[in-house]
């Protein structure tokens, strides 16, 4: 596993982006190695991101609930993060870079301590600077703490590229793209899944009757094409046929009756996810709503509909405008936006 190499390589990346589209499974993976590290010891802290809750969206609390689980964790730690209290109680509500010097790097270039620390979901945090404060805070001390490893989830969303373009912190840093893995893995992991929870449902639901082998392997099959190797559709179907007022078999037959019919799934989560991510792409748009609109379908609509993908060059001169890259800036969590203007969107 390439996680487990990181960790274990003493070399110069102290940083890993697991990068990937909106629903790719980031922070099942996270999570899940969140859990493995901690089972065997290495993992210091972590702190689960989400823009959904208020305590978990706010950047000022990152660094101080690290600190708290570093202390709680390390007797060595704790007692040099006890020693900046006492002095400077008020250091909580000091700047992030303060923060990171005082309550983070001093007591773990004191204490020397070997560890794993865990942020998920960093572009679910409220940031309004050009490039993530969080990641252009870690580029000034990253060197200086040799000893930890960072490990860092997040939708390539404009301000989380350029943080991870700094350049102090781009050459200690490895990048995974969930949207480059083979799809034969991906697909293999997704019916994992879903032959794992729905064999979890049957189980736990005594009031209900099951075939024997349910759900079908023909079932998993068109489950898994549908899923088309996004972990939300997986996740979501999941909980569509685990609905407690509902029999698991009905919903399941609900699903997989209509192959080419995606109504039940988007209705139970997956379109408020695209539509946070395309609400959010219209607001960074810093121009007149009308014009924002009439430009963003010609573009957008462009992309979806041309029968084979074409570049950024291509779609300039095919719609006759020439910022295409503007206007898709904000999407590199919903579009597989190459670098070069030559190859296809």
């Amino acid at each position: 596993m390439q996680l487990e190499r990181w960790l274990k390589d003493e070399q110069d990346h102290h940083v890993f982006w697991l990068n990937g589209l909106a629903g790719t499974g980031k922070s099942t993976i996270a999570q899940t190695f969140a859990e493995i590290s901690f089972a065997d010891g290495k993992l210091g802290a972590s702190f689960f991101c989400s823009r959904d809750f208020e305590d978990r969206s706010n950047l000022q609390a990152i660094l101080p609930t690290l600190a708290f689980q570093l202390a709680y964790r390390y007797l060595p730690f704790r007692e040099k993060l006890l020693r900046v209290l006492r002095s400077n109680p008020g250091v909580g509500r000091e700047s992030l870079c303060s923060q990171m010097e005082k309550i983070i790097v001093g007591p773990l270039e004191a204490s020397r301590i070997r560890t794993l620390i865990i942020i998920d979901a960093l572009d679910e945090c409220k940031d309004e600077e050009p490039a993530s404060v969080i990641l252009s805070v870690l580029s000034r001390y990253v060197d200086e703490i040799p000893n930890v490893k960072f490990f860092i989830t997040g939708r390539p969303e404009p301000r989380i590229r350029s943080g991870f373009r700094l350049k102090l912190l781009r050459p200690v840093t490895e990048v995974l793209r969930l949207h480059d893995v083979k799809r034969s893995s991906v697909d293999s992991d997704i019916k994992l899944f879903f032959r794992t929870r729905l064999a979890d449902i049957a189980g736990a639901r005594s009031d209900c009757n099951f075939t024997q082998g349910w759900p079908d392997p023909s079932d998993i099959n068109i489950l898994c094409e549908k899923a088309a190797g996004f972990f939300i559709y997986a996740s979501t179907v999941v909980k569509f046929v685990g609905f407690k007022n509902r029999t698991p078999t009905g919903q399941l037959h609900r699903i997989i009756s209509l192959p080419q019919d995606t109504t039940h799934e988007g209705r139970s989560g997956i379109d408020l996810l695209y539509t946070q991510v395309l609400e959010q792409a219209i607001d960074d748009m810093e121009v007149d709503a009308e014009e924002i609109h009439s430009h963003f379908r010609t573009v957008v609509g462009a992309v979806l509909l041309v029968l084979n993908p074409l570049s950024m060059t291509s779609l300039s001169d095919l719609l006759q405008v020439s910022d295409i890259s503007t206007t898709l800036r904000s999407l590199h969590s919903l579009l597989l936006v190459p670098d070069s203007t030559e190859d296809p969107i």
